[in-house]
């Protein structure tokens, strides 16, 4: 569904990333695993269009979408949720999920959307203020599909979170994959990333150096930790 061919992306003249290749498929879960600096929210940030000063091809259902603007990216069914989540503070959780457009090709409905996030539901007319750190990644999930994205890209969705509450997330990550969902998200926590993931690549000084299963991502937990400074 996604390939990234000799991705490279630079900041004025300092290299970030280095001829990166990678390949998500159909309803699969990836994470890319590495340290703080290792230019994995640059990875996401180039993959939606964000960052323009990138050279190589990114590929969506084998179509070259290197030259789309965002919103072009998003209509082919991409979404990026920030590690700020984004949240508008003011408004409440309804008016989150409504007030951006429907762009991509399999937008959900509130009510499928609600079924899928109760607590939401629940909290309907609450501000974004309001809510809990776990309750605003919800949120920003959900209204990323609201919107019509097929393939998420997450940049650290447990941050900051209590342990109860990145079991949680787990939980809405995998019932996104069984509804027809692919994502490619950025975790550090390597436990939660073999609890939800298929594929895992390594990213270390802006190079893909490993592409590991969790059976070889549990074997080499202690070197793999090595890596990300834990």
């Amino acid at each position: 569904m996604l390939r990234l061919e000799n991705l490279s992306a630079w900041y004025g003249e300092a290299q970030a990333l280095r001829d990166l290749n990678l390949d998500v498929s159909q309803g699969q879960i990836v994470t890319l695993v590495g340290r703080n600096g290792a230019g994995k929210t640059t990875t996401l940030r180039s993959i939606m269009g964000l960052h323009k000063q990138t050279r190589g091809r990114v590929l969506l259902d084998d179509q070259d979408i290197s030259r789309l603007a965002v919103h072009d990216r998003a209509r082919r069914g991409l979404g990026f949720v920030p590690d700020d989540r984004g949240i508008y503070a003011r408004l409440s959780v309804e008016e989150n999920l409504l007030l951006p457009p429907t762009v991509g090709p399999d937008p959900w409905s509130v009510e499928r959307l609600y079924g899928m996030f109760p607590r939401l539901k629940e909290r309907r007319r609450n501000s974004g203020s309001k809510l809990s750190g776990g309750e605003q990644q919800m949120l920003s999930i959900a209204r990323v599909l609201r919107m019509g994205a097929r393939l998420l890209l997450l940049d650290e969705p447990t941050e900051g979170l209590a342990p109860v509450l990145v079991q949680h997330v787990a939980q809405l990550l995998l019932e996104a994959k069984q509804q027809g969902v692919t994502i490619l998200l950025i975790e550090q926590n390597l436990r939660f990333a073999t609890a939800v993931a298929d594929l895992h690549y390594l990213l270390v000084q802006g190079q893909i150096v490993d592409r590991l299963t969790n059976d070889q991502v549990k074997a080499r937990e202690q070197e793999l930790l090595k890596y990300l400074g834990v």
